[in-house]
């Protein structure tokens, strides 16, 4: 057995750290050129077996040899972690139609079923090992199935078609995430101490997360004699706090689990298609083929205020209530408020999780989207305000308007802080960064506060920006002079505001960097853009910077003379846009805001149906309300669930 020194270990660094080098340099020259998937497989039981499983990601061994004779038949051809490396490097090229195969957990069926597979069609494949399954420590994430030895892995290794990766030494478990105490993934969660009532400190978070990964590839070592170049998340939960202790670990390649394809300048986290739900080979040619890609949207829009309640015990039970009520509907994505704003003025008072700059209402916005997204099923995205802030704030923090003659603070509903201001800025950024680190969730919805008139930004900060990068006047009379003076303005905030979001985007993208993105979106700039000097948006700018545009399609709010007509309206011009259809959710209302009214069930049930006719492929609806069942749930799950897919 190789003696393990700190010398070899540093050697090792060093060589990974320039492997990392070559990945990145090649990787981003010639990315284009290299497109591949990765399949990702866990227990691969008998037929019959996998037929009476209850754990969807079993598969049956019958049709794991139909997917990889579909795959021969179809002309893809099957690569090793070393041919991607050597891609990478430069060294080599990567096939058309090139695909890896991955197996997670180390399970023995690796060896007794897959192993013969490879060998028969010589494939090579990547099988990631849990050091403390391994090990034979039980764990409540413990799968209690039978596992690899340590003697079938060194011979599948010298086989020459095996890569053994690191499946993590003791992260394949939950830990305590928040004060109610949900089991969330360890390589990504703030442990809670809840006897002290704290959370683990960033330094003790990475110390860690880069102690658990240095732990795995010895481990790994040890006992095969070579080290892992692989790093597979548990979960598939990782940040990029985690990937660099990983590269620091000699596992320059890490993977999770994202549906899409990959090219050599994403070798650092690779996307990989989990099989789930023992796919048929036709079922399994539709998700290589389509990658999950273009499914339609459902969203259920939620008020976090709704479900809160002084007594814990109450907002347990409203929490059930909603979950299930989620559930029973069969949609796939909720959007779930993660401020306080217990006025209804739009403006955050306080947050549902801990952060460093405003009053926490509660720590909760961890809990219920971990129910949403665990039982429920569905992916939850944060709805946060971009600019819209209480607080004892600096007054020169805020946006001014053009009022009276002078520069004042805006009279607007929504008390908004300047995007011109860098310390406003700042502030709300490390807002999103404390979202990040304390709850797991899958999306951002940037709320509607995000617009400026054409009486706005007029503070120093905003004038003095306007002149100096945009080369307009700084003065507000000349700003305003003309229309085509005041449509330039609106556009370069319109992008401002823009570019702000992307920047808060990134901020939680280092903790969760699979979130996709939604702006709320007012109607009126895309039936008139004119009006976008009213607002600063643009549909065509929406598009352009974010996953999906959120639409208010809300005929009633805008007191449509013909809903139906101005409904159709609104679809075809949005459809004349490039992925217009494609990357906007319409949202229709479930409530008549100036007759404080529901809407009747045939009236949203008529409007639900007119979008579909229209084409619509992504739709959703606020408020859903679980007290008084609107929409109605019989209805809902007749007009707005989605077939189950695997």
């Amino acid at each position: 057995m190789t003696i393990f020194t700190s010398v070899t270990v540093a050697n090792y660094v060093k060589k990974a750290c320039l492997l990392v080098f070559l990945i990145g340099f090649f990787g981003t020259v010639s990315a284009k050129e290299h497109h591949f998937f990765v399949l990702n497989y866990h227990d691969i039981l008998t037929a019959e077996d996998a037929r009476r499983s209850v754990d969807k990601m079993d598969v049956g061994v019958e049709h794991l040899e139909e997917h990889l004779g579909w795959l021969k038949n179809k002309g893809y051809k099957i690569v090793s972690v070393q041919n991607v490396l050597d891609a990478a490097a430069g060294k080599d090229s990567l096939p058309d139609k090139a695909a890896l195969l991955t197996f997670d957990d180390g399970y023995q069926s690796f060896y007794t079923r897959v192993f013969p597979l490879l060998k028969k069609y010589h494939y090579p494949a990547t099988v990631a090992l849990v050091g403390t399954w391994m090990d034979g420590n039980v764990t409540a994430d413990d799968p209690g199935k039978p596992l690899l030895s340590w003697e079938q892995v060194r011979e599948m290794v010298q086989s020459g078609l095996v890569e053994v990766a690191s499946h993590s030494y003791d992260l394949h478990k939950g830990v305590n995430a928040n004060p109610q105490a949900n089991s969330q993934a360890a390589a990504v969660t703030r442990l809670y101490d809840d006897p002290m009532l704290v959370y683990e400190t960033d330094e003790q978070y990475r110390e860690r997360i880069h102690t658990a990964l240095l732990k795995s590839a010895e481990f790994i070592f040890q006992h095969v004699g070579v080290r892992p170049r692989v790093m597979v998340w548990p979960y598939g939960e990782y940040n990029q706090i985690a990937v660099q202790a990983s590269r620091e670990a000699g596992m320059p390649i890490t993977m999770r689990l994202d549906d899409g394809s990959n090219t050599l300048a994403d070798i650092s986290t690779l996307r990989r298609l989990i099989m789930v739900d023992n796919p048929d080979v036709k079922q399994f040619a539709d998700i290589v083929t389509g990658l999950r890609a273009n499914r339609s949207l459902r969203v259920a829009h939620l008020d976090m205020d709704y479900l809160y309640d002084k007594d814990p015990k109450q907002t347990e039970h409203n929490l059930d209530a909603v979950v299930q009520r989620i559930k029973d509907m069969h949609i796939n994505t909720v959007y779930l408020q993660a401020y306080a704003d217990p006025d209804g003025d739009g403006n955050a008072d306080a947050l549902y999780f801990p952060n460093r700059h405003l009053p926490v209402k509660q720590d909760l916005f961890s809990r219920v989207a971990w129910q949403l997204k665990t039982v429920a099923r569905v992916k939850v995205y944060a709805w946060m305000p971009i600019m819209a802030y209480q607080g004892n704030l600096p007054e020169s923090w805020y946006v001014q308007e053009w009022r009276d003659g002078k520069a004042q603070k805006s009279s607007h509903i929504y008390t908004r802080l300047s995007p011109f201001n860098p310390e406003a800025r700042q502030y709300v950024a490390e807002i999103y960064e404390d979202l990040a680190k304390y709850c797991s969730f899958d999306g951002i919805l940037f709320h509607d506060d995000g617009i400026l008139s054409d009486y706005e930004d007029v503070s120093p900060l905003a004038l003095a920006y306007a002149k100096e990068a945009w080369g307009l006047p700084d003065q507000f009379e000349q700003l305003h002079s003309t229309s085509a003076m005041r449509m330039a303005w609106a556009q370069h905030k319109t992008e401002l505001i823009n570019q702000f979001t992307d920047e808060l985007a990134s901020r939680v993208r280092t903790y969760r960097p699979d979130i996709k993105t939604a702006r709320n979106f007012y109607a009126l700039p895309l039936l008139k853009p004119y009006s976008e000097e009213w607002y600063a948006q643009s549909f065509t700018s929406f598009l352009a910077h974010y996953d999906y545009v959120a639409i208010e399609a809300m005929p009633f709010m805008e007191e449509a003379e013909n809903p139906k007509q101005w409904l159709t309206q609104l679809v075809k011009t949005a459809a004349k846009e490039p992925d217009g259809l494609k990357k906007t959710v319409f949202e229709l209302q479930s409530v008549d805001w100036k007759t404080q009214q529901k809407i009747p069930m045939p009236v949203f049930i008529e409007q639900l149906e007119l979008l579909k006719k229209l084409g619509v492929s992504h739709i959703g609806y606020y408020p859903d309300n679980v007290f008084e069942d609107q929409p109605r749930l019989v209805d809902l799950q007749q007009h707005f669930s989605l077939p189950i897919l695997p």
